[in-house]
């Protein structure tokens, strides 16, 4: 059960580093923005918390330390710079390192984080003894503010879960009402192997400074009096809340401390009072933050955290549904004497369809779950570089399938690590071009039909053909005669250990790299595509479909076996006689005056059963290369949920994945793009062995 809890804690700090990260760096486009330095610090003060409630005591004091700079930022006690940007970024990293390493056990970890604490402290020392308030207006300033401290004791019943209150979201919800600390006491807890799921062992303390009195405290626990013993009383009548207190009463509870009333008292005694701005600053504070208040509520409610692995499960269960109702459909359509089960058919479609997209629509996820990352590799590659880079983003909201996010990000950084290294130049190049100084480096994404387009766009350099033709020359690729077109010397691009960088760098330059590129963006049926012209930038297109789970397809038939092609490359049928593939010269055949390479199917598969006079050629379209595949038969369009392959195929250039029918056969899945793209290497390598 603890560990339970302890890996929801790691999920959600990791979604509060990231968006720590997004809110840094917007922050370094507009030091000024007062929501954001106000976001900061409450993700840090929460990161603090959270941490303090799980153990990871190395991560509390370093966030304390933190949150303690982001306290003098908001109060206009230190200003934002790009040192001290660096410095908290620098930081984040850390935290995230902590989540992974939590006790510091790793050197180069326990380095970085005595480097960090200290950078970290000094700015905090020097500003401390800069910003120090006298005592006297310290305590002139807190009677202005009605707050009162207050100690409340939690124990709720043992049964509470079993009625299905969560004690978590109660104490979520004194945050609401004022300022709190809140200590878990974990020492009921039995050994792993006593703990029993539905059983509550923790009870709770918290420090809260509130406005809202002893009667607001207790409408938090309204509903669970019953459920609970609890304590409420009065430490002070003034803001005790404060970094200084906080710090004080988590270290000595830490020690061994008892946190009882009288210690707190004492503990008040010796601590001056928070400083309080006036009455109608914080009346507009209290109204603001009453509003956000609702908005999350309603927010909580209209949306629920749910893990991936259940969004999987469900997928593949909505799969299955598809096939139960194929074999649903096809049983009716062979059975015209029962009318109601025709009916019946019918209307399992429809839900089952309307199902299948709500079930996709749930797992697609946006691309700007992946902007801060390409934000913060820009920012920190052009400031090693010294490049002066703006970085844009248009459509970040366009939305694709988990697995294709998932997939596509490690190509999308390569992509951006090349324009900034190679694509964009220094400023004084750029000044020298009639450019701005500061270049420019776009992500742009957009539907097209069943696709989604992601582009990446700089206004740099750009790719010289000629350079590019150079080089495959020099490595023996083409020959000097060879005559090639824009998009043939793009595609070389592609090609394992090419690079036409002049010299390697930390960053690119070895060749390594666009080929697995390519490579990635196909294993998730992908195409990729370059347009560039010298001196105005490049533009690399990426096409990727929606989802991977299930395509709409061309059912087709060689002997026994079915295939399903996706119906997203297929560019046109024709009816072909037997002869005339067999008479074909080099496997090429003209169709509508057009010349077509192909793959006599049959020869591939090794299939010699007699094949029929009248046979199907399928002409299949990517990355600009037309190629035809032969069948028997076409049988008609299907609409295929995708399974993997055993480790028998795992060789199989020619499927990726497998399908069930209605009546139980199996299909396999064609991968067109990888015999288009395996056909256009082979060309390219038997044109350079023939000359």
């Amino acid at each position: 059960m603890i560990e339970q809890f302890k890996q929801k804690f790691i999920e959600e700090a990791n979604e509060l580093i990231s968006d720590l990260e997004e809110s840094l760096l917007t922050l370094e486009e507009n030091p000024n923005n007062n929501e954001c330095i106000e976001k900061v610090f409450r993700v840090m003060h929460t990161l603090k918390g959270n941490s303090s409630m799980f153990g990871f005591t190395k991560m509390e004091e370093f966030t304390h330390n933190l949150e303690s700079i982001y306290d003098l930022v908001r109060n206009n006690a230190l200003q934002i710079s790009s040192k001290l940007l660096s410095t908290t970024l620098e930081s984040v990293d850390h935290l995230k390192a902590l989540l992974v390493d939590e006790k510091l056990t790793n050197d180069l970890n326990i380095q970085k984080h005595e480097k960090l604490t200290k950078q970290i402290k000094e700015i905090i020392e020097i500003k401390e003894e800069v910003v120090n308030i006298p005592q006297d207006e310290a305590v002139s300033g807190s009677s202005t503010y009605g707050n009162s401290t207050f100690l409340v004791s939690f124990k709720p019943n043992e049964d509470i879960l079993k009625f299905g209150t969560n004690p978590l979201f109660l104490l979520e919800d004194l945050h609401s009402i004022g300022k709190a600390i809140v200590i878990a006491n974990l020492k009921e807890i039995p050994e792993i192997n006593e703990i029993t799921p539905d059983v509550c062992y923790t009870e709770w303390l918290a420090v809260i400074s509130t406005s809202e009195g002893h009667n607001g405290i207790m409408d938090v626990f309204i509903f669970v009096e019953d459920e609970c013993k609890l304590e409420i009383n009065e430490i002070a009548s003034f803001d005790l809340v404060n970094d200084e207190f906080e710090f004080k009463l988590r270290d000595d509870y830490s020690n061994g401390v008892e946190i009882s009333l009288p210690y707190l008292k004492n503990l008040a005694d010796n601590i001056t009072p928070q400083i309080v701005e006036n009455i109608e600053t914080i009346s507009d504070e209290v109204i603001e933050k009453s509003s956000s208040q609702s908005i999350a509520k309603e927010n909580l409610i209209s949306s629920i955290r749910v893990s991936s692995d259940k969004l999987d499960s469900l997928m593949n269960l909505v799969s299955e549904l598809v096939i139960s109702q194929a074999r649903l459909l096809l049983l009716s359509e062979n059975d015209n004497s029962n009318s109601e089960l025709g009916a019946i058919s019918e209307n399992f479609e429809k839900i089952t369809r309307q199902l299948r997209d709500i079930t996709f629509s749930i797992c697609l996820i946006p691309i700007e779950t992946q902007i801060t990352r390409f934000r913060r590799l820009i920012r920190d590659l052009s400031s090693e570089l010294g490049k002066d880079i703006l970085f844009s983003a248009e459509g970040t909201d366009t939305e694709l399938d988990k697995t294709i996010i998932e997939n596509l990000t490690d190509p999308l950084l390569h992509i951006i690590r090349n324009s900034i290294d190679h694509g964009i130049e220094m400023p004084d190049v750029r000044v020298k071009k009639g450019k701005p100084a500061q270049g420019k480096l776009m992500l742009k994404a957009f539907y097209s039909g069943a696709n989604v387009h992601v582009q990446i766009i700089d206004d740099g350099a750009g790719i010289d053909v000629d350079k590019v033709k150079a080089k495959a020359i020099e490595k023996g690729i083409i020959t000097p005669d060879k005559i090639l077109t824009e998009k043939d010397a793009f595609d070389l691009i592609f090609l394992p250990g090419f690079s036409t960088a002049s010299k390697v760098t930390g960053v690119s330059g070895r060749g390594v790299g666009m080929d697995v590129v390519k490579r990635n963006i196909l294993k998730i049926r992908g195409e990729i595509d370059i347009e560039s012209k010298v001196n105005v930038g490049t533009t690399l297109t990426i096409k990727l479909p929606l989802t991977l789970s299930i395509i709409d397809g061309l059912l087709v038939k060689i002997s026994d076996t079915y295939f399903v092609i996706p119906l997203s490359v297929v560019n046109k049928c024709y009816e072909v006689r037997k002869s005339n593939l067999i008479k074909s010269y080099n496997n090429l055949i003209i169709l509508d005056e057009t010349q077509f390479p192909f793959y006599y199917l049959r020869d591939e598969f090794e299939m010699h059963d007699n094949a029929p006079e009248q046979m199907q050629m399928v002409v299949v379209e990517f990355d600009g290369v037309k190629v035809g595949l032969s069948f028997d038969s076409i049988v008609g369009k299907y609409q295929a949920v995708l399974k993997p392959l055993g480790k028998l195929f795992k060789n199989q250039d020619l499927i990726s994945g497998a399908t069930i029918l209605g009546d139980g056969t199996i299909a396999l899945i064609m991968d067109t793009n990888k015999i288009i793209s395996k056909f256009s290497n082979e060309k390219i390598k038997r044109e350079a062995q023939f000359n």
